[in-house]
This record gives C-alpha cells, sequence and structure tokens, in this order.
C-alpha cells in the first residue's frame, strides 16, 4: 500500500492550482492500493493580501466518488500550524509527499515543513513546479524561492524551461532529468520532466443545447473563448483589440470573455478591504515596480471604448464547477495569447473538450502546440498576428480528433504512475 499526501490547496479554493491538486489526488486514488491524503492551507497568502480565495460559488463535489481524506490545517499567517501540518504529514508515515509551487511567497511555509519532513523523517519530498520565475518580479523572489525549494528530494516540471530555470537556481547542484520517472541513484537530484495532464474534473454535458446558449448571450457563429482570472500576464488587453480587428473585416464572430477579475472579489466599502489595500499597496511599493502592480488593470473597459459590445459577451465573475462545460462547449477555439507561460490549466482544460488552442509564441506553449494541427500560434504582443491567426482559425478550421490526439499523450494516470515510480 502506497500512501500519498498531495501538500496544496484543497477543493475549497478557487483556481487552477487547488484544480490541479483536487485533480492529482483523484489521479493517485484511481491506482490500485494507494491510500490518499489532501492536505490543504486554510489561508494561503499573508492576511494583507485584499482577495477572497475561497470558492463560496460550486455546489459539486469533486472528491465525490473517492477515499481521499482531506485535512485544511496550514495558516500562512499561523507558524503554529506549520508545526501542526509537520506533525500531522509525519504521523500519517506517507512514503510521498508532493508539494504544489506556484508562487514564492509560499516558500516560508512550505519550505519549513519540507525541511522538517527531509530532517526527521524518511518521506520523499517531490515538489511539483508549476511557475519558478515569478510573473511580478519582486525583490524577495529568489530567496523565498531557493529557501522553499532547496529541501526538495524530487521535482516535476511540465516544461524544459523549468527545468533549466531549476539548474539555475541551484547551480551547485547535480541534476538528473528524464520523463519516465526513474529516480538516479548517483546522488543527484531528479526532475522529472513531465507535461500538464488533460483535466477530467469538467466533463462535456452531452445534453447541452448549444443553440440556446448562443441565442441567450446574442453569440455569432463562430465564438473564441477567453476563460479564467482576469490577470495582466494572459494579456486580455491585446486579445480585445485583436478581436476587434477581426470584426473589421467579419460580422459573424464573438468574443467570450469568462473569468473574474483577479483583484475585485472584495467589498471596496468594507473597512476591513480598505485597510487591506493600503497595506498590500504599502508592501508592493516596497518590492515591487510600479508597473508590476496590477490591481487597477481593466482590460474589460477597452469593449466599450472600441465599440464592439455587440459581439462581446462577458461573465465577469467566478464560474461554479458545474458551469464550467457551457462554456467551452458553446464555443469553437480558446484564447491564451499570453505574455508570459507556464504550462496553462486553461489549455489542459480547453483539450478536455477537444478545443483547438490560439497561443503566442511564449513559455512552453511551442512545445505543446504544433501550428496548424491542434491550433495556431501568434507572435506575442502583436495584435495584427493574434487577429489574422483567428481568422485563419476561421477559414482552416482545426480538425478537434488532432486536439483529441493530443490530449491522448497526456494522461493523468500516466502523470500519477511516474510520480510513484
Amino acid at each position: 500500500m502506497k500512501r500519498i499526501v498531495c501538500f496544496g490547496p484543497g477543493p475549497a479554493f478557487k483556481g487552477g492550482i487547488s484544480n490541479y491538486n483536487t485533480a492529482l489526488a483523484k489521479a493517485f486514488d484511481k491506482l490500485p492500493d494507494t491510500e490518499v491524503h489532501i492536505v490543504s492551507w486554510t489561508q494561503q497568502y499573508p492576511a494583507i493580501i485584499p482577495r477572497d480565495f475561497k470558492d463560496r460559488s460550486s455546489k459539486s463535489d469533486l472528491l465525490e466518488g473517492t477515499d481521499i481524506r482531506v485535512e485544511y490545517i496550514t495558516n500562512y499567517n499561523s507558524p503554529g500550524s506549520w508545526a501542526k501540518t509537520y506533525r500531522y504529514i509525519r504521523d500519517l508515515k506517507p512514503d510521498v509527499v508532493v508539494f504544489q509551487w506556484a508562487i514564492a511567497l509560499q516558500g516560508l511555509p512550505m519550505g519549513w515543513i519540507a525541511r522538517k519532513l527531509r530532517k526527521h523523517t524518511d518521506i520523499e519530498v517531490l515538489f511539483d513546479v508549476h511557475v519558478l520565475v515569478q510573473k511580478e518580479a519582486s525583490v524577495l523572489d529568489k530567496r523565498f524561492t531557493r529557501y522553499g525549494l532547496k529541501p526538495a528530494s524530487t521535482f516535476i516540471a511540465h516544461a524544459y524551461k523549468t527545468a533549466n530555470e531549476l539548474k539555475e537556481t541551484f547551480p551547485k547542484r547535480t541534476f538528473t532529468v528524464n520523463e519516465d520517472g526513474t529516480r538516479s541513484t548517483d546522488g543527484s537530484t531528479n526532475i522529472i520532466k513531465l507535461y500538464h495532464p488533460i483535466y477530467d474534473l469538467f466533463s462535456p454535458d452531452p445534453n447541452f443545447d448549444k443553440a440556446a446558449m448562443k441565442e441567450e448571450f446574442g453569440l455569432k457563429e463562430h465564438v473564441f473563448l477567453f476563460f479564467g482570472f482576469i490577470r495582466k500576464y494572459k494579456g486580455l488587453h491585446n486579445v480585445i483589440p485583436a478581436f476587434a480587428k477581426v470584426l473589421e473585416q467579419r460580422k459573424d464572430v464573438s468574443l467570450l470573455i469568462v473569468g473574474e477579475s483577479f483583484w475585485k472579489t472584495l467589498d471596496k466599502t468594507k473597512i476591513s478591504t480598505r485597510i487591506k489595500n493600503a497595506l498590500f499597496g504599502l508592501a508592493k511599493s516596497i518590492f515591487l515596480r510600479k508597473s508590476d502592480d496590477e490591481r487597477q488593470y481593466n482590460p474589460l473597459a477597452l469593449v466599450e471604448e472600441l465599440g464592439i459590445q455587440d459581439h462581446v459577451g462577458m461573465v465577469n465573475e467566478f464560474v461554479p464547477n458545474e458551469d464550467v462545460h457551457k462554456y467551452f462547449q458553446v464555443s469553437d477555439a480558446i484564447l491564451t495569447y499570453y505574455l508570459t507561460a507556464t504550462p496553462s490549466g486553461v489549455e489542459s482544460l480547453a483539450y478536455n473538450f477537444h478545443m483547438p488552442v490560439l497561443a503566442t509564441r511564449v513559455g512552453h506553449f511551442p512545445e505543446t502546440i504544433k501550428d496548424g494541427f491542434n491550433g495556431y500560434m501568434a507572435e506575442p504582443e502583436d495584435t495584427d498576428s493574434m487577429a489574422e491567426q483567428m481568422l485563419k482559425f476561421i477559414d482552416h478550421p482545426i480538425d478537434r480528433n488532432n486536439v483529441a490526439a493530443t490530449a491522448a499523450d497526456m494522461s493523468w494516470e500516466n502523470y500519477a504512475k511516474a510520480i510513484l515510480k
């Protein structure tokens, strides 16, 4: 019997890392002779961060039908809870602990817990690295990253770019990189280069009425989807002008924007929100360049400025789990015209619906998207190129069987087996 702990946000939280941690736990649970635990945060970040990270909308239980046990313990703001987390994991006596790593700020508690586990147990400590070089560059990022990741006995990377960044972060360490999960025996640190598996948390509804939803949202024949949290690095401020250029050539197109504005989840009239905003603003002014503070980022205003409201549908809120499928089923292609990219949960989600991906040539996208086969590639920060690829997609649609073939090689089962090898 293999006992496994997945440390990261549990299903009570919003966002891609929560979905990922949940999906990985379910993949382990499906393997024979496994016992799976999710050990989760209660609060993932410093209390001054002005955002609600909890999923207060979804009604469906993503762990229904599994034997996975979930324990919410770790509070970023309470070192006592870090010690409690260590003791809880230690007493479970797992074979493997997989930490989900996506932001340097979490390096303090995760690094502390991982160090204790490495020092006092023989548990294999893995860090599943989603993002190493942060999208918002803080002067403290390198220190937090090195402290947090140093205790790892094994790393998982979803792109060779990430594997190379790990080598640059720890230049004195010797690394062995492979794609099948084989552990080295020469004392080097393992990097298992895998992929972002295809999400199976959200499945197509065979009874979905596409025509009715198109009528409800006033969508035209060809629908492009932007999905997920609205963050600057995702490039919505380029997507909207690029789509406006498509409209100059044809009118049978729609852009569907579905996602929550990342920094607009709290009631601004509350005193607690004002205090958090003030403290957070002060911290950002100390540690971030002014250009990296995206709290005032509002690309949705471009829709009205460009006068394209009749061709744009917007759902500017967090989407409950049970409603995710309909936005993918009503659309023809997803737009991931990002400024920077590490393997994307939105891309993975699209593949589960056999949806072609239109992306920029940044980050890992050239590794996963074969231009003309499962998607089309545009040049970064080039709205003319983005519009050209959207028009090309309409004139030369991608065969969804090609997307299905791409997805077949990126299963959660193979991913989980490689980790336990």
